[in-house]
């Protein structure tokens, strides 16, 4: 790999827009008969393919998401990357696509990071996006799995990717996967499809959209972007289960695991829209948040469903905010790493 000198970014951390800007430099390889070679760390730069990749016409992209904070400590904490690298692999195989390798993932952004060190500022509420994503490559019309392929990774400067509590909607009309589909997978194809529902919920007001099973229409999955949790009466985490179309998420599985140690009950298992609002029309208390990687805990402040708004609890004595400030901590190093979780780069 490349090595180059680390300078100073020219960028105002304070005023930026999410996804826009990224760092100087990424991460590539290529993967041809039948291995992964010319690791390299390069200038941040455009792609050229042939129109005739097959990235463009059968849908072989895949991504994952992740985040580097600075730590209190001045080290540069990379959160559950294993966890990323294990599902985005998980994601490669249910779309037909070669597997990465360990070191090409873990140290290969681990590398990147320490060239683009002082993009990670010293600030609790800013993190450094990592996108690492594949494409197939292999110049070829005819509906087959790709024998070329082309891995990247690129990094972006973030702050709050939600920053107010939203108002949602439940979608009723369309899906974002059924069973034996690949909604499991972070592949394109799941976000693409799901972007004019959520369109049409932006014209009507709408931050987000609460998806709902492909088969019935009436179990919970996920909420837009994110996975969707529930407090009940400050005592008792929900959350549906997961299946091969609901996404394994990683802030929800670390939230499921600080619930349990923060004295929460913990439930996994299918939530009838119609369970959460009778819930809420019966009084009972109801926090329900997205969790992500981008969003960590996003508040839903509305729940609207079949024309009508039903309103949840977001007091200053949530719970959901207790976890978040958990994890947290735990990702900046104020509280210890009992998990394993964080992976440390020395400043």
């Amino acid at each position: 790999m490349n090595q180059t000198e680390t300078r100073r970014p020219d960028f105002d951390f304070e005023n930026f827009t999410f996804g826009v800007q990224s760092t100087d430099r990424m991460l590539m390889a290529a993967y041809k008969q039948g291995e992964w070679s010319d690791y390299r760390i390069a200038p941040v730069q455009s792609v050229s393919l042939s129109p005739l990749a097959m990235c463009f016409h059968y849908g072989q992209t895949v991504f994952e998401g992740l985040k580097a904070f600075r730590m209190t400590d001045g080290k540069i904490n990379v959160f559950r990357m294993e966890s990323h690298w294990k599902r985005m692999n998980r994601s490669l195989e249910r779309m037909a696509m070669p597997p990465l390798p360990r070191n090409l993932f873990m140290d290969g952004i681990l590398e990147l990071l320490k060239m683009e060190s002082d993009w990670v500022i010293d600030d609790p509420d800013y993190s450094l996006y990592i996108r690492p994503f594949v494409i197939a490559t292999e110049s070829k019309l005819g509906v087959d799995a790709s024998q070329e392929y082309l891995f990247m990774v690129v990094l972006s400067p973030m702050r709050a990717y939600y920053n107010k509590p939203l108002k949602v909607k439940v979608e009723t009309e369309y899906i974002r996967s059924a069973r034996g589909g690949a909604g499991a997978a972070k592949n394109g194809g799941n976000y693409g499809a799901s972007l004019l529902p959520q369109i049409n919920a932006k014209k009507e007001g709408f931050d987000q959209i609460i998806w709902l099973d492909a088969q019935e229409k009436k179990y919970i999955e996920e909420s837009g972007t994110m996975n969707i949790l529930f407090l009940l009466s400050g005592e008792t985490l929900l959350t549906p289960s997961l299946s091969d179309s609901i996404l394994d998420g990683i802030t929800r599985d670390s939230l499921l695991k600080l619930a349990r140690e923060e004295g929460f009950t913990v439930e996994e298992r299918p939530v009838a829209i119609e369970e959460i609002i009778q819930r809420i029309e019966n009084g009972e208390r109801v926090e329900a948040f997205g969790a992500g990687t981008a969003a960590v805990i996003s508040p839903i402040e509305t729940i609207s469903f079949k024309g009508k708004a039903f309103a949840t609890y977001l007091e200053a004595d949530a719970g959901m905010y207790r976890l978040k400030n958990k994890l947290s901590s735990i990702r900046k190093g104020l509280n210890p790493d009992t998990y394993g979780w964080n992976q440390l780069l020395d400043a």
